[in-house]
This record gives structure tokens, C-alpha cells and sequence, in this order.
């Protein structure tokens, strides 16, 4: 029982369980957000629904509808969640940059050697 009390209480289990919850509470939104973008189509350029297309007797207006709203959706994701996700994690890490590491003594001369052989015009060809 005590392994099993372990596996549910694991950081991870439980942050994956947040995310899903909240992936499925958002995709509401996302979905009234593409229903509103079809409709503003449908205001456009007529109706947004071409499930009734079918020329030549081919019906691929099902698949233009779905289409259009996989692209729709796909833009909705990305400029409401992940382009400020990137944004706020830049904005986070910024700060957390480690600093340079210090140049160590071995390298400080040999740096002073290269340039001071840079000046003299006698730096060796690199092989």
C-alpha cells in the first residue's frame, strides 16, 4: 500500500493530472473561440458550415469545415498560450542566467600569449 501511496502523491502524476484538468477546462474556450471566428467568417463570406459542398458528387465540404477549424484552432493556441508562455518564460529565465564561469589561471595566460603573439604579427597558422 505504501508504494501505492507513493506512485499517487509522486510530483510529476500530480502535476499531470493539473494539466489535464486545466487542458480540459480550456478547450472549451478554444472551442467558443473557433466558434466565433466561424461565425465572423460566416458574417464575411457567407456561410461557415460547408458540410454541404459537394462538387462533382465528392463530398469534401466536411473536410473543408474541419480543415479551417484545425487551422483556426491552431492559431488560437498559439498566440493565446503559447506565444505568452514563451514570453514569461524568457522573461523568467532571464534573470536565473548563470554568470560566466571564471577564467581559470591556465587559460588567462594562454590567452595573454595569443595576444601578445597577435601583436607581434607572429601568431602561427591554425592547422
Amino acid at each position: 500500500m505504501k508504494g501505492f501511496k507513493d506512485f499517487i502523491l509522486r510530483g510529476n502524476l500530480v502535476e499531470l493530472a493539473v494539466a489535464f484538468i486545466m487542458a480540459a477546462a480550456f478547450a472549451t474556450v478554444v472551442t467558443a473561440t473557433v466558434d466565433l471566428i466561424m461565425d465572423l467568417l460566416g458574417k464575411v463570406g457567407g456561410r461557415p458550415d460547408f458540410s454541404d459542398y459537394a462538387p462533382g458528387g465528392v463530398s469534401i465540404g466536411a473536410w473543408i469545415t474541419a480543415v479551417i477549424s484545425f487551422i483556426i484552432l491552431a492559431a488560437v493556441v498559439y498566440f493565446v498560450i503559447v506565444t505568452p508562455y514563451l514570453r514569461a518564460h524568457d522573461l523568467m529565465t532571464r534573470d536565473q542566467a548563470e554568470p560566466p564561469a571564471a577564467v581559470t589561471e591556465d587559460v588567462a595566460l594562454l590567452t595573454e600569449i595569443r595576444d601578445l603573439l597577435a601583436a607581434r604579427g607572429g601568431l602561427p597558422p591554425r592547422v
